[in-house]
């Protein structure tokens, strides 16, 4: 008997030393979880944009989320295997340029979750892209272009000509064509061009100017650091820019007139919660667009009342479901 007493309160001291140590709910701030930037965090567009986010979702829900900036495409599948191999439990990157190699190496390390920002490919359990609609921010950035452009004719630039990045440019395009007609400004027209870079600032200086010097008066570039050139050329030839995925306002707001900015902050917050509860679910696209709030124009003092008012209800109308943007893809 007291062999046996003696057997079952070893085996309870056991119980209690190890099952609470593996039951216990992880703490939020114990989550290993990394986030891959293309470029850099100082860019004031895409990068900046997830940067902000980061930390919010740090400062907000507790996250201790990393960070690794101006990864080259040569290093994405290497730098995913890297956090994987290293036990992160979530290994996000920004950018749909990420996919592929999301994808690759996610079947390798079936306890990490894979999120490309804006991606929108999935092929397997661990891999949750969660893309914005971006062709609704340019959407945005349209309505704005087609009232401040004074001869119709629009610039366009884009990083590389990927299937997301060509569906809203057209939209942007198409709409700002339109309502600079409906100002009755005959010949109104767009002209785009692709960097196929998100970086070389020289070179969207470069571009930027070849395009004013061609006749057109409203600049809007999505290709990351390639913009500060671009507004950089608008500044010195005096047109109008319009920012994109961050507040471009604060580069020049005498140029950058306007931007749509991303709100990342409550993006990620949303995602990374998500995947906190454990319902970031992958074979699955989560996506999120002007209904959640995720785009927001920021207009300086050179975009008059009449045209932010026009705007805004363009945005309602939009959000009450009269416009179907897809068709213009």
């Amino acid at each position: 008997m007291k062999k046996s007493l003696l057997l079952s309160i070893v085996l309870i001291v056991l119980a209690f030393s190890v099952f609470p140590v593996l039951s216990a709910e992880k703490a939020v701030g114990d989550y290993k979880i990394a986030l891959i930037l293309p470029g850099s965090i100082n860019d004031q567009s895409w990068n900046a944009t997830n940067y902000a986010g980061l930390v919010e979702s740090n400062e907000t829900l507790g996250t201790n989320i990393e960070y690794v900036e101006n990864v080259q495409a040569a290093d994405y599948e290497s730098t995913f295997r890297q956090y994987a191999e290293r036990g992160y439990d979530m290994v996000m990157a920004a950018g749909t340029q990420f996919d592929e190699a999301a994808n690759a190496v996610a079947a390798e390390y079936p306890d990490t979750v894979f999120c490309v920002v804006n991606g929108s490919v999935s092929s397997g359990p661990n891999v949750a892209p969660k893309p914005a609609h971006e062709y609704e921010a340019s959407y945005i950035a349209a309505l704005i272009a087609g009232e401040i452009t004074e001869n119709g004719q629009f610039a366009t630039i884009g990083g590389f000509p990927n299937q997301a990045m060509e569906n809203l440019l057209s939209v942007y395009e198409k709409v700002a064509v339109e309502i600079a007609k409906e100002r009755g400004i005959e010949g109104a027209a767009a002209v785009r061009a692709y960097a196929n870079s998100w970086d070389d600032i020289a070179l969207g200086k470069q571009m930027t100017e070849q395009m004013i010097d061609n006749g057109a008066d409203v600049i809007f570039i999505y290709a990351n650091e390639v913009g500060l050139g671009g507004i950089q050329a608008a500044a010195e030839k005096g047109v109008k820019f319009v920012g994109f995925s961050g507040d471009q306002t604060t580069v020049d707001p005498e140029t950058v007139v306007a931007s749509v900015n991303f709100d990342f902050k409550v993006f990620y917050t949303w995602a990374v919660q998500k995947f906190l509860d454990g319902e970031l679910e992958g074979n699955t696209v989560h996506e999120a667009g002007i209904a959640e709030g995720l785009f927001v124009p920021i207009f300086t003092d050179n975009v008059s009342q009449g045209i932010q008012d026009k705007v805004a209800a363009e945005i309602d109308e939009y959000k009450a479901g009269g416009i179907d943007l897809t068709t213009l893809f």
